[in-house]
């Protein structure tokens, strides 16, 4: 499979601070690639290089087949970009805006315009085409921003944290918006420090931290790199303790772990399911009715956690 972005080895100092310290990538045509990490870990360094808005101090990297450094001004035709904060003029209403990229991208009068109000409509904003952007929301503001990315049709678009700030329902419709460029068959390197917004969109993903990508994968694969399920239980006495844990150490294949209070128990399990069921058996044949029983899967939480000793909402100076 071809790739649409690859990036070896990029590096990228401010000064004393290391911003990107050997940076490689590889996202196939057509995928999503999430960039997951905290603040500072050089998301928005990685987007903007290989947007050609910034010079990498070494590496190389391409984007849809040509070189970011060499062929920058060839590539800028290609591709589409929407920052953190929403990159519109305020002053112009919503169809203004969009037309006057089109025109940038010499569209033309009349392709410009059509391209304007096709895009107006599938962003919801169709009824707001003739207000100023001043007067627009935060999410309506979001979702304009995307659209200019979109006007010049590029088959390669970045997305910086496109949902920082928003509200849960604006959330939610830039999603589905991102997943139906997907389905037309754009390629999307998306950054974002949200885990929940990592899994339902992302193909693959990439963590990264101190400006290095130290792990990659499907959101399964890396759930699969902190262990599988696992069975957590809370009791009600101490004197439920001791069984309690008999039960869960000949369910589980691993150590049985106790929290700092004494009554909530853990142990990662084989095969889920089967490993509830004999730990239910084995509770009731002692007695124990427990305060809380429940199979868990790891999430993307436990994965930042695991390998990077931090949560990724965490700001992380570099």
């Amino acid at each position: 499979m071809t790739n649409a972005i690859l990036a070896e080895g990029l590096r990228k100092h401010y000064e004393e601070v290391v911003a990107l310290d050997g940076l490689d990538l590889a996202v196939p045509e057509g995928s999503v690639m999430c960039l997951l990490g905290p603040n500072g870990a050089g998301k928005t360094t990685t987007v903007r290089i290989l947007s050609t808005l910034l010079e990498a101090d070494g590496g190389s990297a391409t984007v849809a087949g040509l070189d970011v450094h060499t062929q920058a001004a060839k590539l800028r035709e290609k591709i589409g970009l929407s920052g953190q904060y929403a990159a519109v003029d305020e002053n112009l209403t919503g169809f203004e805006n969009l037309d006057m990229v089109g025109r940038l991208y010499h569209l033309g009068r009349q392709p410009s315009r059509a391209r304007a109000l096709d895009l107006l409509d599938r962003f919801d904003l169709d009824e707001a085409a003739d207000r100023q952007v001043k007067t627009y929301s935060g999410g309506m503001r979001r979702r304009l921003d995307l659209a200019a990315a979109l006007v010049a049709r590029p088959s390669v678009i970045f997305l910086d944290e496109p949902t920082t700030g928003l509200d849960p329902r604006s959330r939610l419709s830039l999603w589905e918006v991102i997943e139906e460029l997907v389905k037309e068959g754009a390629t999307l390197l998306l950054t974002t420090h949200f885990l929940d917004e990592a899994d339902r969109l992302a193909d693959s993903i990439g963590v990264i931290d101190h400006g290095k990508v130290i792990a990659l994968g499907t959101a399964e694969e890396l759930k699969q790199k902190v262990g599988g399920e696992r069975i957590e239980l809370t009791v009600k006495t101490e004197a439920d303790l001791a069984p309690a844990r008999e039960v869960l150490s000949a369910v589980g294949v691993g150590q049985v772990t106790v929290d700092h209070d004494g009554r909530e128990l853990a142990v990662a399990v084989g095969s889920g399911g089967d490993a509830l069921i004999e730990t239910v058996r084995g509770l009731d044949a002692r007695g124990i009715i427990p305060l809380d029983l429940a199979l868990r899967r790891p999430t993307l939480d436990d994965v930042f956690l695991g390998l990077t000793g931090h949560v990724a909402e965490e700001v992380v100076e570099v």
